[in-house]
């Protein structure tokens, strides 16, 4: 729980997916005064295109917080409720990029909750790039928000381990909990004045990793590489965008696989199968078993499941 100090600090949350849910709840737990949340516009979705409310939106009207939902953030009538709330402290997570009118806007300015162990991994998909890469660990980052994006003073980190395992999807369930958690000891160290503000320190270009959105092309597999370059590329994309290849002509989307360490007596990119209990692509030093897939107009399933009804030519 928050002391009193730090209770009495008026915030206003923004953020838009569920990632973000964890993190004003735990503040709503926390004792936290939460006057206002800011939230992406309710955007049509689904077959029917009715208007869908963001994750952040819906918590926020079950608990009575006060919803704001603007197109620009320069918006002047936005700016003006904004200003209303009287903020001392406004709160980042998993939203868009603000302009400094807003992050500059209250006297204690505007944190940033970061989905890596910054320096390292700026950029909008930290979690997929730390699993495509192959890192052993990650972890959450709160600090303080300026010009340049996710550049401003360390407030607190926290580090967690990424098994061998692990997809995005695991680490984001880890991670939106783990942040959560320092995301409330941030402001409370903040409300006490204990927290010191330290500048990221790079390193050198070549050690510095970064998390640049995920276009189609970064989706489809190259199995001219090793196959754990390969299963790390699954990973890091289940259980969304997915990896993909092609499959006698039809896009195939991989969720799960095993990496083999077996040399494959076929090319890179050819497959073998028994047409009953499993699917392998060659890669330039082994095999990649398939678990979990999605062939194009079908539904997600087990790779049992698919062979059953799956007409080999």
């Amino acid at each position: 729980m928050l002391n009193e100090q730090a209770k009495n600090l008026r915030i206003v949350f923004m953020g838009t997916p569920e990632f973000a849910v964890a993190s004003l709840h735990a503040l709503i737990r926390a004792g936290g005064t939460v006057v206002g949340v800011i939230t992406a516009p309710d955007k049509p979705a689904g077959r029917g295109m009715e208007l869908q409310q963001s994750a952040v939106k819906k918590y926020a009207l079950e608990h009575q917080l006060p919803v704001l939902q603007p197109e620009k953030l320069r918006d002047p009538g936005f700016l003006e409720a904004l200003r209303h709330l009287n903020a001392d402290l406004q709160i980042c997570v998993a939203f868009r990029m603000l302009p400094e009118i807003v992050w500059n806007m209250p006297p204690m300015g505007t944190i940033n909750l970061h989905g890596s162990l910054l320096p390292q991994y700026r950029g909008a998909a930290p979690i997929n790039w730390a699993v495509i890469n192959g890192e052993k660990e990650t972890g959450v980052t709160t600090f303080k928000l300026q010009h340049e994006i996710d550049t401003g003073n360390i407030l607190l980190q926290e580090r967690f381990p990424i098994g061998t395992e692990d997809t995005a999807g695991t680490v984001h369930d880890i991670m939106k909990e783990v942040g959560a958690q320092l995301l409330v000891k941030t402001v409370q160290g903040l409300a006490n004045g204990t927290l010191t503000e330290t500048p990221q320190q790079v390193p050198a270009a070549a050690l510095l990793h970064h998390a640049p959105k995920i276009f189609t092309e970064t989706c489809q597999l190259n199995f001219d590489q090793p196959v754990t370059t390969v299963h790390n590329l699954v990973r890091g994309l289940s259980p969304y965008p997915g990896a993909f290849t092609f499959f006698n002509g039809k896009k195939l989307k991989i969720f799960s696989a095993t990496p083999k360490d077996e040399t494959p007596a076929i090319p890179p990119g050819a497959y073998i199968t028994d047409t009953k209990t499993y699917l392998s692509f060659a890669c330039s030093n082994g095999l990649l078993d398939v678990k979990e897939l999605q062939l194009e107009g079908k539904k997600r399933m087990t790779i049992t499941d698919f062979l059953r009804g799956y007409q080999f030519k």
